[in-house]
């Protein structure tokens, strides 16, 4: 079992940035690939993001590319999101997932293939 906590979320201006954390426990988090989700008000849950167990190749929403950046310290079992020029758009709640498998052989986009999820933090971004 890994247990997933969500923090950094809160209100930011458009323009604004937000720095993510994901704490990982129970298992070390360097035995997964992470990815971040978001989901706003009456839409479904959206991939965002996500990064290979080791760090080194990650993967990107199409409309996320340039704006949000996912890294990960496994040492600290922490997974980041940095997100810059944010947009009202970006308003949502934000989750951190963990999978056990290889990101290459996998539709990672998909909610359903992740195996574990953190409570999630809310972002807001105010126009």
């Amino acid at each position: 079992q890994v247990q997933l906590v969500e923090s950094g979320g809160g209100l930011v201006q458009a323009g604004g940035s937000l720095r993510l954390s994901c704490a990982a426990s129970g298992r070390p988090v360097r035995n997964y690939a992470m990815g971040w989700f978001r989901q706003a008000p009456g839409k479904e849950r959206e991939f965002v993001a996500a990064i290979s167990w080791e760090g080194v190749s990650t993967y990107y929403a199409d409309s996320k590319k340039g704006r949000f950046t996912i890294s990960r310290d496994n040492a600290k079992n922490t997974v980041y999101l940095q997100m810059n020029s944010l947009k009202p758009e970006d308003t949502a709640v934000y989750y951190c997932a963990a999978y056990r498998g290889n990101l290459v052989d996998t539709d990672y986009a998909s909610p359903r293939v992740w195996d574990y999820w953190g409570q999630g933090t809310q972002v807001t971004v105010s126009s």
